[in-house]
């Protein structure tokens, strides 16, 4: 064994607060199965196809045969699935009103072949309603195929929240003067005055985004704070204990943190980390509710997020946060109706 201070520095441990994978050089893996299968039902099933000869939805995820990992090695994100999937569906013939059901079979879906390429069979149950088929065949199967593309964009997002950890080679790293603001929010800026170095040589930056939400200021604070309205949109049980000095954990433990304040309907401050970060580093988490008419302004500041997590972070509010709350808020718009 090398001396302190001596031999391969891939294997040298007194950077990292943690002690290891030091400079992501060894092969870590993650299970993405059970996560990959809540997600493949959520792309596919409710996909509504219309066309002039009528108009089909698919149904239930009926078969799910397969399994998916990300890897990493050499600070770099490897990825393996392989998936065999059954979908049901039904649709209405246009003119006559009549109705027929079928299936769709994707027997392949695997990193070895694209997208565009992964084979997709749709049959239907004997009798007419070949009008049907056609439409499933035409323009289901380009619906079908962009819910595959929304799977593997999550699986390559928000499942690798966390993967890639700091590197020695980051600590003191230049950042450049200018990033490019997110596509996604409204505003979000992260400037090189941000950064600083929390516990052991972590770098770290700041995250600053906005978000307008169709809900009233205390209905969307009650999403946050309330046990069963984050298992609602997060898809996953949580833990939820809304009061200072509260525990937090979501999406499989993924994320977890301690609630720090809580004014109603106006401001909640969190401790918040990903479970793949540095052991005992934290996040400070601060959402402000912001009413203007019946819509509320959410301004999320997200302090002490290590360099290398920044935009796994970023895309862990937009997508497993944000978007959701607003399908959540939506779905209890229609029920009203």
């Amino acid at each position: 064994m090398a001396k302190w201070g001596q031999g391969d520095p891939r294997w040298i441990v007194e950077e990292r607060a943690d002690a290891t994978n030091v400079n992501n050089w060894h092969w870590t893996e993650r299970d993405a199965t059970s996560w990959s299968k809540r997600k493949l039902k959520e792309v596919l099933e409710g996909l509504v196809v219309e066309g002039e000869a009528g108009r089909c939805e698919i149904g239930d995820l009926k078969h799910v045969e397969g399994e998916a990992s990300c890897n990493s090695r050499k600070g770099k994100l490897i990825f393996f699935y392989e998936w065999n999937l059954r979908l049901s569906w039904k649709g209405t013939v246009k003119e006559s009103g009549e109705k027929h059901k079928g299936s769709v079979e994707i027997p392949n879906l695997s990193e070895e072949n694209e997208v565009d390429d992964t084979e997709i069979n749709v049959s239907k149950k004997k009798g007419e309603g070949d009008v049907l088929k056609d439409l499933m065949r035409t323009e289901g199967t380009t619906k079908v195929r962009e819910a595959l593309r929304d799977y593997l964009k999550a699986l390559k997002t928000e499942f690798t929240l966390g993967m890639i950890l700091p590197t020695k080679a980051a600590v003191g790293q230049e950042l450049p003067m200018e990033r490019k603001p997110s596509e996604n929010t409204v505003q979000d800026s992260v400037s090189p005055q941000s950064v600083d170095t929390v516990g052991v040589k972590i770098p770290t930056v700041r995250i600053l985004m906005r978000e307008m939400f169709n809900s009233p200021a205390d209905e969307l604070y009650s999403i946050f704070t309330t046990k069963e309205l984050v298992q609602k949109f997060s898809k996953c049980p949580a833990v939820i204990e809304a009061e200072k000095g509260g525990k937090l954990q979501m999406f499989e433990g993924c994320v977890c943190g301690e609630y720090t304040e809580l004014v109603p309907s106006q401001r909640i401050v969190l401790k918040w980390r990903c479970r793949s970060w540095p052991d005992e580093h934290y996040a400070t988490v601060a959402l402000t509710f912001n009413e203007v008419v019946s819509q509320t302004e959410l301004q999320l500041e997200c302090k002490g997020v290590p360099v290398s997590a920044e935009e796994s972070t970023r895309q862990c509010w937009k997508k497993q946060y944000f978007e959701e709350i607003h399908i959540l808020l939506q779905q209890s718009q229609d029920s009203m109706e």
